[in-house]
């Protein structure tokens, strides 16, 4: 069983690694450290060996336990990727919640974000805090929050957008606007997701 973790661990650091690097993480390495299986042996309910994740987050940067060196961003993001990697019709998680998954990236990180987040959610229930509309673009249901302060109350709103003002609102995501142009930029991104959604659906 030990050998087996070991050879299971190499297997799954390397395909989480290659998913990094259309994460906004191409520098970054997974690594997964199972000791305990040699030496001194002692016997738990989940067998010999001790399993841990670590995070290499660049070049020359030595491993450390995810929960220890990983940030919020960097977190959602190793999550991402194992959960894509994984493949979630084997799991029973219903529900995913990720904040911050895209934060510090833009361009066609971010397109590829959200296209693996929505891969995730052919499976799943995903929920997703963003501020770009390239991830925004791949959702089933596009939910705006708004905060309002009357100066004696704080209150927060959400409302959901479809058709003509899910292109605004894409739009004012994209330039602060939803000037005529901005909303054919819009239009386009919206195009553009939901072509890349159908070839991983073919």
């Amino acid at each position: 069983m030990s050998d087996l973790r070991h050879a299971a661990g190499t297997r799954l650091a390397g395909a989480v690694t290659d998913e990094l690097a259309h994460l906004a993480m191409g520098s970054a390495t997974l690594e997964v450290a199972v000791t305990g299986g040699d030496g001194e042996v002692r016997y738990g309910p989940d067998g010999v060996d001790e399993v841990e994740f670590l995070l290499r987050s660049g070049s020359g940067m030595p491993p450390r336990p995810i929960a220890k060196s990983a940030s919020g961003g960097e977190l959602s993001r190793v999550m991402l990727a194992l959960e894509v990697v994984l493949g979630t019709s084997a799991t029973s998680v219903p529900t995913y919640v990720f904040d911050e998954v895209d934060a510090g990236v833009g361009g066609r990180a971010a397109i590829d974000i959200g296209a693996r987040l929505a891969r995730l959610a052919e499976h799943a229930q995903v929920v997703v805090v963003t501020h770009l509309p390239q991830v925004a673009a791949f959702a089933d249901q596009h939910l705006v929050v708004t905060k309002t302060d009357d100066g004696s109350v704080s209150q927060s709103d959400v409302r959901v957008v479809e058709a003509r003002d899910r292109e605004r609102e894409i739009a004012r995501m994209m330039a602060g606007t939803d000037s005529a142009a901005a909303v054919r930029h819009a239009r386009e991104l919206l195009a553009d997701a939901r072509a890349r959604r159908t070839a991983c659906d073919d």
